[in-house]
């Protein structure tokens, strides 16, 4: 039985064990390349003979691995495993429902959620609010990404050749007299929405409606979604816009961080 096992009589001792045990556990993940003995027990304030028992013990669970030719100490495949079954599990869309419904009810519109697909956007959620007057999106539909809040959020996230590859792909189809009709345009927006940290679609799909959006990270500070409150200007006014941008903001990181993600700087 290693030092690590739980045991149905266990007292303080085993908790303790247990709590040195990730906190070694956390060390040599920071680490990155591997650790050395003496530096563990350094960072960790324990003694080396300490230390070694506790690594020893992980290693034989497969939790760190140690390199007999340098002796330093690395995170082993067991933690990879176990770390990975958290992506696995991960449901985004599902842990943003709750944000987005609060959403809602601060805003009193309704909140829709879209990822990038190629060149267009595709919508994935949808909690709506509750005016006879709203926008709603089928959940499957695709979207134009120059014409739609949650199509710019996500383009102002990508590096200018990635962007730029895409938007070279887009029609630029007119859908409404204020729809950007090139590249030029789109470009110049997308650097105000990185100023700001939210998108604006300004009556570009559709006349009489405004949309405004943020993106979600995941934990390589990518995005891989973006969500928007949606309503008619003559409820979203331009008064509106800076209060409700903010609360997507909010909303948008609050899911962020619910998924493990990173917001990127």
């Amino acid at each position: 039985m290693t030092e690590l096992t739980l045991v149905k009589s266990g007292g303080k001792g085993q908790v303790q064990s247990l709590a040195r045990a990730f906190g070694l556990l956390e060390t040599v993940a920071e680490a990155g390349v591997g650790l050395g003995l003496g530096r563990i027990a350094a960072r960790m304030g324990l003694a080396p003979s300490t230390t070694h028992r506790l690594l020893n013990s992980m290693r034989d669970l497969g939790y760190v691995e140690n390199d007999p030719a340098t002796g330093l100490w690395s995170v082993g495949l067991q933690a990879f495993r176990v770390g990975n079954a958290y992506l696995h599990k991960r449901d985004f869309v599902s842990q943003a429902r709750p944000f987005m419904k609060k959403l809602v009810a601060e805003v009193g519109e309704t909140v829709n959620m879209a990822i990038l697909d190629q060149d267009n956007v595709v919508f994935i959620a949808q909690v709506e609010c509750a005016e006879v007057m709203r926008m709603a999106v089928p959940i499957g539909r695709r979207g134009p990404l120059h014409a739609s809040a949650v199509g710019k959020a996500i383009l102002a996230t990508l590096t200018t050749g990635e962007a730029r590859d895409i938007m070279g792909r887009i029609d630029f189809t007119a859908l409404t007299v204020k729809t950007h009709r090139n590249m030029t345009a789109l470009t110049a927006d997308l650097a105000g929405v990185r100023r700001r940290g939210y998108a604006l679609d300004e009556q570009e799909q559709s006349l009489g409606m405004r949309c405004i959006a943020a993106s979600i990270y995941d934990e390589h500070q990518d995005a891989i979604a973006a969500i928007s409150i949606s309503g008619p200007t003559v409820r979203l006014t331009d008064n509106d816009i800076e209060s409700v941008g903010q609360a997507v903001m909010t909303a948008a990181a609050n899911i962020t961080r619910s998924i493990g993600g990173q917001q990127k700087k």
